[in-house]
């Protein structure tokens, strides 16, 4: 298995340009209307795929989920999903009009309906929060469907993400981990961007990138320069909007710049430590030959006093030379401040 893969017609892999997903989640409150006009903002803003969540409260959830609350409400999970999701209806019509805008529409699915119900609407890909990435009964259950999958592996560790890799494996199917830290919004010193680096490592079949969930997104740009080919932040229009994701969502300008600068980055990393052809012009200024000092008479012996390395490097000794001409003698007069040729050398 290779690195790489493909989302409908786009490329993801180390080799291609980092695609940015936004996030719409459950920013959207329920409503459909809200659902589509940010699915719109994001388009505009030059995003190639929009996610959704596929929330099913009663199938995802028991209902002693309505006892617990989560760090970023005050309302009990079970309330949030419950008062989040969209009907098959109207999800339905959500990744059509994203369709339409010839844009990828994927979502997280939280129980096997879910899954069902994103099979019914074909979606290309899936993804899967870091909350079922221990899930193996859910990610066996997906993996039987035979397409990519991209899993959030935030709050596991590697034994635990490497059980759900060996599922990927076993059906063969392409697969990314990203790095991410569930806590809404996750403060800097706890992103924990070398991660990254250990996920490449330990799985070097996989695509890797980053779910981000802080205030704003340098996180991301980093892990660009990391080696991410996937960076997945929630997305709103605007964050005067009420709900548990938006503290730690990109609105319209953040989305823009991230998108451009991930390009810019990317195009930044590779190379090899060495002078290259493009460089040509400025080396010849940039560098140092071989200069007098003082004015030296025909017969007098080159010393550190009268010669040293001066710009241009366009003479006919560089700056590797120097060494050896010293104690050397002049073949003629040589005024001061011009680099030695080769016939000044007796």
């Amino acid at each position: 298995m290779e690195n790489k893969f493909k989302i409908g017609n786009r490329n993801i892999g180390k080799n291609f340009p980092p695609v940015v997903i936004a996030e719409i989640g459950i920013n959207h409150n329920g409503s459909l209307e809200l659902a589509i006009h940010l699915a719109e903002n994001a388009i505009k803003c030059g995003a190639e795929i929009i996610k959704h969540q596929t929330h099913i409260a009663d199938c995802e959830m028991s209902y002693e989920a309505k006892k617990i609350k989560p760090g970023n409400s005050n309302l009990n999970i079970f309330s949030i999903i419950q008062n989040s999701q969209l009907s098959f209806d109207d999800e339905f019509k959500l990744a059509k009009f994203i369709k339409q805008k010839k844009r990828i529409f994927i979502s997280s699915p939280f129980s096997r309906e879910a899954v069902d119900r994103l099979e019914e609407m074909r979606v290309p890909a899936y993804k899967i929060g870091s909350g079922e990435c221990n899930n193996y009964p859910l990610i066996e259950y997906i993996s039987k469907k035979k397409k990519p999958v991209i899993l959030s592996t935030g709050m596991n560790d590697i034994r635990s993400i490497k059980k759900s890799v060996n599922i990927f494996r076993k059906y063969k199917i392409p697969y990314a981990l990203l790095h991410c830290t569930n806590i809404y919004p996750t403060p800097n010193h706890l992103v924990r961007l070398n991660c990254l680096t250990e996920l490449k490592n330990k799985f070097n079949d996989a695509v890797i990138g980053i779910s981000d969930h802080t205030e704003t997104i340098y996180s991301c740009l980093g892990a660009v320069s990391l080696g991410a080919s996937i960076i997945e932040k929630h997305f709103v229009d605007t964050k005067k909007r009420k709900g548990p994701d938006i503290s730690c969502s990109m609105d319209n300008s953040e989305l823009k710049e991230m998108i451009r600068g991930s390009k810019l980055i990317f195009a930044s990393l590779k190379g090899s430590k060495k002078a290259i052809k493009e460089e040509k012009k400025t080396i010849k200024f940039a560098f140092a030959s071989v200069a007098s000092t003082e004015n030296i008479k025909k017969g007098e012996k080159f010393t550190t006093d009268n010669i040293f390395t001066k710009r241009p490097g366009s003479g006919d000794f560089t700056v590797k030379d120097y060494k050896n001409i010293i104690g050397k003698y002049a073949s003629k007069n040589i005024k001061k401040n011009y680099q030695l040729k080769k016939k000044d050398i007796s």
